[in-house]
């Protein structure tokens, strides 16, 4: 190789590097960001993920007050300004929700124009990073359910909750269930049975949907049975034929989870990076309860216990 052609590969070379170390450099706007939309009065609870692709361009995550997380395919930076656009999921319409922000502080603002054309303002946090330890302790086990009445949960307007011959059951769509103790870290037993057809899940800490559903037989998917919702997909579906008696045991430990579905292991030990759609609040860092779905289909439990789990 003579040393006009080791120059230019030389200079090829540092300039590949350093477009690559600058890349990895990363922008501000990049992370993980809990978003409080201001709808009609509502705090909406939502998610960004903002990080680069390549040397210029930046790509993300995101996930509304209900739905699965969805790609952001590119986040336009306009001076101070950044705007993004999704297009609807389960939203009521066919116009792309626009969002529009900026770097506040040690946050985000902006506003967000919603499917049917109003606009919201919104605003961001980074979102906290939530410990995880070995050799847990275990705290005195709570049933969540007494297999006798609904002492424990909060009783909503529309409940359609009842204890019929020791179950507790959800008959209809209706409301959600929420208990009234809170947790952070824990271990969940639960045992559950659904019709066919059928489509649940539980919210771990109100935030962190683990999905029920009548999914025999399809590929392993984070929007079916065992999934953290849009998020997890586990490592092989284990449901069982609906109308039968089904458990989950699940361990939390800060964002790390696992989830033991039918006596298998299908999910070890992830991180649950984000709240799922649904979800109660986005105060991370924060204990919260646990939350069944009501407002799908018909879902059944004879049996909910939690331990809770310190750092031993």
């Amino acid at each position: 190789m003579n040393t006009i052609k080791i120059t230019l590969v030389f200079l090829f070379l540092v300039a590949f590097g350093s477009n690559a170390a600058h890349a990895q450099e990363g922008h501000p706007l990049e992370g993980k960001w809990n978003l409080t939309i201001d709808q009609e009065g509502e705090k909406l609870p939502s998610w960004l993920e903002i990080r680069h692709s390549g040397t210029n361009t930046l790509i993300g995550r995101f996930t509304y007050a209900f739905g699965s997380a969805r790609p952001v395919a590119e986040i336009e930076k306009h001076g101070e300004l950044f705007s993004f656009s999704i297009p609807p999921q389960w939203e009521p319409g066919a116009s792309n929700m626009e969002f529009e922000g900026k770097i506040v502080g040690d946050g985000l603002a902006g506003t967000m124009i919603y499917v049917d054309g109003k606009t919201y303002k919104w605003t961001a946090t980074k979102s906290p990073k939530l410990p995880y330890y070995e050799n847990a302790k275990e705290g005195k086990t709570v049933k969540l359910f007494n297999g006798k009445n609904l002492s424990g949960w909060e009783m909503k307007t529309g409940n359609q909750w009842a204890v019929l011959d020791g179950i507790l059951t959800s008959a209809k769509p209706g409301v959600n269930l929420i208990s009234e103790e809170k947790f952070n870290d824990f271990k969940l037993h639960a045992e559950f049975r659904y019709p066919e057809g059928s489509n649940s899940g539980m919210y771990l800490r109100g935030r962190y949907e683990v999905q029920i559903a009548d999914n025999i037989g399809l590929e392993p998917s984070s929007i079916y049975f065992g999934g953290i919702y849009g998020l997890l997909t586990p490592n092989e579906n284990a449901a069982m034929k609906a109308g039968e008696w089904q458990t989950y045991d699940i361990t939390l430990i800060g964002r790390r989870v696992t989830i033991v579905a039918n006596g298998k292991t299908v999910i070890s030990n992830q991180n649950i990076e984000a709240m799922t759609g649904g979800a109660l609040d986005n105060n991370e860092a924060e204990a919260g309860p646990i939350m069944i779905q009501g407002d799908h289909g018909p879902v059944e439990f004879r049996k909910l216990e939690i331990t809770p789990l310190s750092k031993g």
